[in-house]
């Protein structure tokens, strides 16, 4: 009974919102507006008065289904509507650090679910899947024409919890592979001493944390351990927080552009806070899983020549998302813009093309021993770095004497 007194509440005031919302437009549209938007309340009150069901009307579900459909409408593959409980968990992935799942950022391309990275040590990158994966089914449901929504849900789940993904791998082989959720803590940053005087950093995410942890490893290998180049390690890392990125980049770029934007207000230039940290070598290591705002830091670090990229070309994520917050809490996330290198260079689609190519294969870590050869060869030198198509053909494996 007080379910039905709540619903029959909320349908009154979503009739009298509909008079006020139709006000509202055509104050602030004029005419147009409110003929334009006519048909939607038009449909809201056809489905009140005559859907046969009536008790399987859920006037919140009819709300944010109508916000889906325009958002869907847009045809970006990025731009989502998120319900207010799935914005708290969106936001709390980057308070935390912490989410359950299989580990895997997703993307739309081409109509397709594709990964774009397993996070490293996860149960998806555990069980074989790999960056550039076609999800094809999940638990039997074909993914064809699913928005990044519709895949996200499939994947979520409880802790202990089996999900079955059918993936065909960037060689063309198809392989079903059942992942088991968990709870995922993300760590942005570790570090270790390399060798005596080369340090790497890897960073597996931008959250909230990675600019301040960064800090503390570059911090701790400069000053304790003294080193002379370093190995920066953003393989597999899909992306995150813009601030973050911009504040690492700083790290590395002394002075000018970050990276440029472009949306609907013009052109905006985002450049390096400055730092008084040494130019050491320093050798980037890029994969098809590297995307986004890791994208951001390694362009910089490449037109800047404060180093060199090693490794595979990058995912090619060069578009901005912004989200926000509607009157109930929900959100919709939108695609605000687009983003070039220093030099002007797009991403988006393109990628960044590694200075060095390097593929892994097999159990050897190619791509790590080819970094530390170039690293080690410029031992007492500074960037900025010649470029490399301007050297003799770079040897990433050289003779040892």
């Amino acid at each position: 009974m007080r379910k039905r007194s709540q619903r029959v509440g909320l349908a009154i005031l979503l009739t009298v919102l509909v008079g006020l919302a139709l006000w509202n437009i055509s104050t602030t549209l004029g005419q147009s507006g409110a003929t334009l938007f006519g048909p939607l309340f038009q449909a809201y009150d056809r489905i009140r008065a005559n859907f046969y069901r009536p008790e399987r009307i859920e006037e919140q579900e009819l709300l944010y289904g109508a916000i889906r459909g325009m958002v869907e409408a847009l045809d970006d593959p990025y731009s989502r509507f998120l319900t207010p409980e799935e914005y708290e968990r969106f936001n709390a992935i980057d308070l935390n650090g912490e989410f359950v799942g299989i580990g895997v950022q997703i993307g739309i391309r081409d109509g397709k679910v594709v990964v774009i990275a397993p996070l490293r040590g996860s149960p998806a990158e555990r069980e074989g899947v790999r960056a550039g994966d076609i999800i094809l089914e999940i638990d039997g449901r074909s993914t064809a024409g699913f928005t990044l929504d519709e895949a996200v849900a499939l994947l979520r789940g409880e802790p202990g919890t089996a999900v079955t993904l059918k993936v065909q791998h960037l060689d063309g082989t198809i392989e079903e592979i059942t992942i088991i959720r968990e709870l995922i803590t993300l760590d942005p940053v570790d570090y270790r001493l390399e060798s005596d005087e080369i340090g790497y950093i890897r960073i597996t995410t931008f959250n909230r944390k990675t600019a301040e942890e960064f800090n503390l490893a570059l911090r701790d290998l400069l000053t304790v351990h003294r080193i002379g180049g370093l190995i920066l390690d953003l393989r597999s890392n899909p992306g995150g927080l813009l601030d973050e990125a911009l504040a690492v980049a700083s790290a590395f770029v002394d002075q000018g552009p970050i990276l440029n934007t472009t949306d609907r207000s013009g052109t905006r230039t985002y450049s390096t806070q400055g730092n008084s940290i040494p130019n050491l070598r320093v050798a980037v290591l890029i994969d098809r899983g590297t995307a986004s705002a890791a994208e951001i830091l390694a362009g910089a670090i490449q037109d800047h020549r404060m180093g060199v990229l090693v490794g595979e070309r990058s995912f090619g994520k060069g578009l901005i998302q912004t989200p926000f917050t509607l009157s109930d809490s929900s959100a919709v996330i939108l695609t605000t813009g687009e983003y070039t290198t220093p030099n002007g260079h797009r991403v988006q689609d393109l990628g960044l093309v590694p200075d060095i190519p390097v593929t892994n294969e097999g159990e050897e870590d190619s791509q790590l021993l080819a970094g530390l050869a170039w690293v080690e060869a410029r031992l007492g030198s500074f960037c900025p770095c010649t470029p490399v198509d301007s050297q003799e053909p770079v040897d990433p494996f050289p003779a040892q004497e």
